[in-house]
């Protein structure tokens, strides 16, 4: 069967008290899909809604902490993202996030402007609000981007058609397709253990068809499927693309963020077989793990290394020397034995002559399907190549000369630098000079959050040179005080 069109699959994030919950209660109780079926018994984590004839499904926690954990693992959970922005308070900090988020997920998104009825100056506030998000690198619609703005009352339903309206054309933009011919694919929104039903998982269905009586692979818990249901609690047969389903006849209750596959690969200890290659790095004091990435397909390397930057905050303890779609081959071994590297493969194959070299060679290989288990295990590489003691490294030095108040609560550090140079990356600390005791006083830790020379944003300041340093978190500095930048090895 050809790909044929399937519904969007909507999430909606924002800052709280800005309306989410109260968007999501409005629309479904206005426009929940099958009412027949004995009305509205929400029992999972997302739901279905009937607009023009067609049908948008709504993940149902707004700000869901799934949402993070699902974008970290890789999993591509929604296709369009809705930031609600009260109009009274603009963009806040946790707007801020939200934008992160659905920017890191590569999205789509359609911002509301909500609480249009209480009658603030509905004008002057949605301009201010466009600035606001054209200062975060949203830019709407009149300011020659791409974000379409909604305004809307969450509380009482003005406007919410038109964002329906607006959720369906970009949709129809972007020409969501869906293959129910395929085994199924999908993500789990919540899972739970259940005294009557056993362990329980609800499943967006990304694409193909599930079944009834399907054995499956979700997250490395096997099972069989004995019961599908909508998000009405009405029993199904099977489940579609855009569908969200509980099931039933697993094993185990697998993690929010697991997705589903059709096949069992059996991991091996990386313990052991990583031992002999951690012992070199740690002999030659290394705390840099070399990674050699192959995936089955594009998006699946893009997410793999982006969820690898966690591990490199402080200092670079990771670094990929190549990454390529496509089965592991022998010249992906003969790179990794060169660069004393790991190499890692998503959903791909490897080939038997590189099998053969890697034991010759003594390449370490591992091979996944599960994004989350691929980190958790380098995580455990990192930990071990780097219990080699503690010895730091301070790139530079400087002193704060002035303070300047910025926005309502943040200050800005007028800094000479003394020693090295400051730049973007490492940790800082303030450091205050104690004459009683003859030392320094650690004040706080942070990163560096703006960085500018004159009124230019700049990525390093050299030593002689003079700046302004803003730090997240804030620190309580004095000044006098001195910043530190520096790493631990």
């Amino acid at each position: 069967m050809a790909s044929i069109s399937r519904s969007p699959i909507v999430t909606i994030l924002g800052h709280v008290d800005h309306g989410k919950t109260t968007l999501l209660d409005f629309i479904r109780k206005s426009s929940v899909a099958s009412k027949e079926h004995g009305g509205i018994t929400q029992a999972i984590g997302a739901y279905q809604v009937t607009h023009n004839s067609k049908l948008i499904t709504f993940i149902d926690t707004p700000g869901h902490a799934a949402f993070e954990k699902m974008r970290s693992r890789g999993a591509n959970v929604a296709d369009i993202a809705v930031l609600v922005v009260a109009v009274d308070d603009g963009v806040m900090p946790q707007t801020v996030e939200a934008i992160k988020h659905i920017k890191a997920a590569k999205v789509p998104m359609i911002v509301a402007i909500n609480k249009i009825d209480l009658g603030v100056d509905i004008k002057v506030q949605t301009e201010k609000i466009k600035k606001q998000l054209s200062d975060n690198e949203v830019l709407v619609e009149e300011y020659g981007g791409d974000v379409p703005i909604v305004p809307l009352s969450a509380k009482s339903g003005l406007g919410v058609d038109k964002l329906l309206e607006m959720i369906l054309l970009v949709a129809e933009l972007h020409e969501l397709k869906g293959d129910p011919s395929l085994p199924a694919s999908g993500v789990v929104i919540e899972s739970n253990l259940d005294k009557f039903k056993g362990s329980i998982a609800t499943l967006l269905i990304r694409n193909g068809t599930l079944k009834k009586g399907d054995q499956i692979f979700l997250g490395g818990v096997k099972g069989k499927i004995r019961g599908i249901f909508d998000y009405q609690g009405k029993t199904l047969n099977e489940a579609t693309p855009s569908m969200p389903v509980e099931i039933l006849g697993l094993e185990s209750v697998p993690a929010v963020g697991a997705t589903l596959g059709d096949e069992v690969i059996q991991v091996k200890d990386i313990k052991s077989e990583a031992k002999t290659l951690i012992d070199r790095l740690k002999e030659d004091k290394e705390t840099t793990l070399n990674l050699v990435v192959k995936a089955d397909k594009q998006g699946s390397l893009e997410a793999i290394e982006s969820s690898l930057q966690k591990f490199n905050e402080e200092k670079e303890h990771v670094k990929i020397i190549s990454s390529a779609t496509g089965d592991i081959g022998e010249a992906d071994v003969k790179l990794a034995a060169a660069t004393r590297s790991i190499v890692i493969g998503f959903n791909t194959k490897i080939t038997s002559p590189a099998a053969k070299l890697a034991e010759t060679e003594r390449v370490l290989i591992r091979n996944y399907n599960i994004i989350y288990e691929l980190l958790d295990e380098m995580e455990e590489v990192v930990e071990e190549m780097l219990k080699v003691g503690a010895v730091e490294e301070v790139f530079g030095v400087a002193q704060i000369l002035a303070e300047f108040p910025y926005g309502k609560n943040e200050r800005i550090a007028g800094c000479k630098i003394l020693d090295g140079a400051i730049s973007k990356g490492p940790k800082v600390r303030v450091v205050r000079e104690d004459p009683s005791a003859g030392s320094g006083q650690v004040i706080g830790e942070a990163k560096i959050k703006s960085l500018k020379k004159l009124k230019d944003e700049v990525s390093k300041v050299e030593k002689g040179e003079e700046c302004g340093i803003m730090l997240d978190p804030a620190i309580d500095f004095q000044v006098g005080d001195v910043i530190q930048s520096f790493r631990t090895l």
